[in-house]
């Protein structure tokens, strides 16, 4: 949601300041109260909530506190809240400076990598499909994450199969929006370089990004066995977040993980695998001097959110900061082409 299409209602300011403060990366259970509160109010006529603000009986409905009715109240009198006018102040400036990126990310028609609540996502695959029409996309890719990640709620095949199922209707209901949600997966790669989900799942997805989050310090040369098996495994179509390296943030930082780079991106560029660029600020994966080599390579590209709630899908912009700064060319990023491209370009 840009500040744009804030338009004075209650239901729209307390997206925006859940927008706003996860794309600040702020916990969770912070957001989730604005959110709960713009779900409680939606259906109601505007007269009734403008009523309940007058009255002061915003808080008996369902999901609406103190300091949630006092935005709903504030906006609904046509005043700006006092809560938004904060987290504006706080996390509304532009992700980079001068304009850096811009022009790529006009470029961009979808993100390959984003969670929803049914993995360690923070909120409903409806809410972030919304998110991403309104972010301009023409398509998002749902990866939540596969079994073995049980920290992160992973899908099991069963629990995938269901989540088909919900992706269908929110494209049946999104119907004529110029909008695909697509299928897809985060797959862990094992520790023997397979995949993390059966070959039948895995062939009913659109896109399936495969990542190491397991071991990450093992030897460099099984490390490098590891990730080349996973690239060259026919269903993997990008190489996330390569180096598993965190740079900021509340988790701290970890160091990268150690392979021989070279010949990993040579076997993307053989297989067709796109290397993630991927956009969160703690990740800035891979570090310049990696993202450099697979250019020269000759790789392909996918800059992504890997947004874990539906305000971090402005993420992209900071990717595109950097594969603009390397020189790559729009066309070498696969999320700028068009969609039956790029499933053309994905189906194993």
């Amino acid at each position: 949601m840009t500040e744009e299409q804030y338009d004075g209602t209650p239901v729209a300011a307390l997206r925006r300041i859940a927008f706003l403060l996860e794309r600040g990366r702020a916990d969770s259970y912070k957001v989730k109260a604005y959110r709960g509160a713009a779900g409680a109010i939606l259906a109601l006529p505007p007269d009734e909530v403008a009523a309940r603000a007058g009255a002061g009986t915003l808080t008996e409905l369902p999901g609406v506190g103190a300091s949630t009715a006092r935005v709903i109240a504030q906006a609904a009198r046509g005043e700006v809240p006092d809560k938004l006018a904060e987290v504006e102040d706080q996390y509304g400036a532009p992700l980079t400076a001068d304009g850096a990126g811009t022009e790529l990310r006009a470029a961009l028609r979808g993100d390959l990598h984003s969670h929803s609540d049914w993995s360690d996502g923070g909120s409903p695959i409806e809410e972030m499909a919304m998110t991403a029409i309104e972010l301009g996309h023409e398509y998002l890719v749902l990866t939540d994450h596969s079994p073995r990640l049980k920290v992160a709620r992973g899908l099991s095949a069963e629990r995938l199969t269901r989540q088909l199922d919900v992706v269908a209707a929110v494209n049946e209901h999104l119907d004529g929006a110029g909008f695909r949600l697509l299928r897809g997966i985060e797959v862990d790669i094992l520790d023997d370089g397979r995949l993390d989900q059966t070959d039948q799942m895995l062939g009913r997805l659109d896109v399936r990004v495969a990542s190491v989050h397991s071991k990450l310090q093992m030897d460099a040369e099984q490390m490098t066995r590891r990730m080349i098996a996973a690239v060259r495994n026919p269903f993997t179509n990008v190489l996330g977040h390569c180096t598993g390296r965190l740079v900021t943030g509340a988790r701290g930082t970890r160091g990268q993980s150690r392979f021989d780079a070279r010949a990993v991106f040579e076997a993307c560029a053989e297989e067709g695998v796109a290397v993630e660029i991927n956009s969160r600020p703690e990740r800035r994966d891979p570090p310049t001097r990696l993202l450099e080599l697979a250019r020269d390579v000759g790789c392909v590209f996918s800059i992504d959110s890997d947004a874990h709630a539906p305000g971090q899908l402005d993420y992209p912009l900071l990717g595109c900061e950097r594969a603009e700064a390397a020189g790559i060319e729009a066309d070498r990023i696969v999320n700028t082409w068009p969609v039956e491209r790029l499933l053309d370009w994905a189906r194993p």
